[in-house]
């Protein structure tokens, strides 16, 4: 089988792909993947590291903030979305794929859109609740339109073929045990809460962690880790400036990146996060009650529409970055805890959501299409 992936932009886009294309080498050693994304995106540097071929193509977003800057990043848009597609197809000749798999962002349209002219079988992966504009446009032209979220099928075109897979969840993750966890990390009988806004940290959920943390200190009852993130690098000495020694706590852990985040979801009691396709999967597969801060810095405010499907099943709690404060966090973290069975409930409902067949869905319906006349 030979498969071309297309998608890119941020990591939400890129790693569902590399885990599809990950599982179908697994079951299919033979198998011949080519990977097509934006030239100078993260793409670029992420898929050969993961061991796959990577193509190349000039292609940009619109950006929807006006300004005059943006009017004529726009315009250079729009000629992109001619000359991406003559390269695409160019690419698609060239590699003669049996089937073509894009997982989203502006890179995937050019390419989706021209193997669907040249009669190559089609998919698209959806990881949001919301699906994003490339989604949408060609739902109804490619053969299925695979959802992470049920939700997100009231969005899309009647007359589209969609099926329910889940997002892939990395198998470390999913093998990662609580008590084993706990132990590796020295952590005692007391909740651990888990919080992270990201590789680069958010700022406002480091300023409300922070505020947390100084008051929490004064209690102890509660064990944090929390990952503030490349920009975050203030929030050790704003925590000395309130009498925290963060390096001397023990009910603290504070890291600038949470490497081994599988072991430390799988110990934690409630986890405090953004609310990306990817994480919200993770949180489901694990069955890991959460406090989700949607960012709404992202397109279509797709995060608020992820965290949603889970506070809607009772599976989750929100608190919006507009009424993010480090007292709101506080004060509903503890809500959280103040009855014992909130947190099992939680946790249930989100594992509840959980697919936890989603490669095997997804390598099937890849196998379906490709068979199909």
């Amino acid at each position: 089988m030979r498969i071309v992936f297309a998608g890119g932009g941020t990591a939400g886009h890129i790693n569902p792909a590399l885990a599809i294309a990950g599982y179908v080498r697994e079951r299919e050693p033979d198998a011949e993947i080519l990977y097509i994304g934006a030239k100078g995106g993260m793409e670029e540097r992420l898929v050969p590291a993961a061991g796959f071929p990577f193509r190349g193509i000039v292609v940009s977003g619109f950006q929807r903030k006006p300004s005059w800057d943006n009017l004529k990043r726009n315009a250079k848009t729009v000629v992109r979305m001619f000359t991406s597609s003559g390269e695409a197809k160019r690419i698609l000749r060239e590699f003669t794929p049996d089937l073509c798999v894009g997982t989203g962002g502006y890179v995937s349209g050019p390419v989706v859109r021209e193997a669907v002219r040249l009669g190559i079988p089609s998919v698209i992966h959806e990881q949001n609740a919301f699906p994003g504009v490339t989604t949408k446009v060609l739902a109804k032209r490619v053969q299925r339109v695979m959802l992470a979220v049920e939700d997100a099928r009231r969005y899309l075109d009647p007359g589209a073929r969609c099926a329910l897979t889940g997002n892939p969840v990395r198998q470390e993750v999913l093998r990662a045990q609580r008590e084993p966890a706990r132990r590796a990390l020295g952590l005692d009988s007391r909740p651990m809460i888990l919080s992270f806004g990201g590789s680069l940290g958010a700022r406002t959920l480091n300023e409300a962690m922070a505020s947390v943390l100084v008051e929490e200190a004064k209690t102890g009852e509660f064990q944090f880790i929390h990952g503030y993130g490349r920009n975050g690098a203030w929030m050790p000495e704003r925590l000395a400036e309130h009498g925290v020694d963060a390096a001397r706590a023990p009910q603290i852990s504070l890291r600038e990146y949470i490497n081994d985040m599988p072991e430390c979801l799988a110990a934690a009691d409630l986890v405090i996060c953004r609310a990306g396709a990817i994480t919200l999967s993770e949180l489901q597969a694990k069955g890991k009650a959460s406090i989700l801060i949607p960012s709404p810095n992202v397109a279509e405010n797709h995060q608020y529409h992820n965290a949603m499907a889970l506070v809607r099943r009772h599976a989750a709690e929100i608190l919006e970055e507009k009424d993010l404060t480090g007292e709101a966090l506080r004060d509903l973290l503890h809500r959280v805890f103040e009855a014992p069975e909130e947190i099992q409930i939680l946790g249930k409902n989100a594992r509840g959501m959980a697919v936890e067949d989603a490669n095997e869905r997804i390598y099937r319906i890849l196998k379906e299409t490709v068979k199909q006349p």
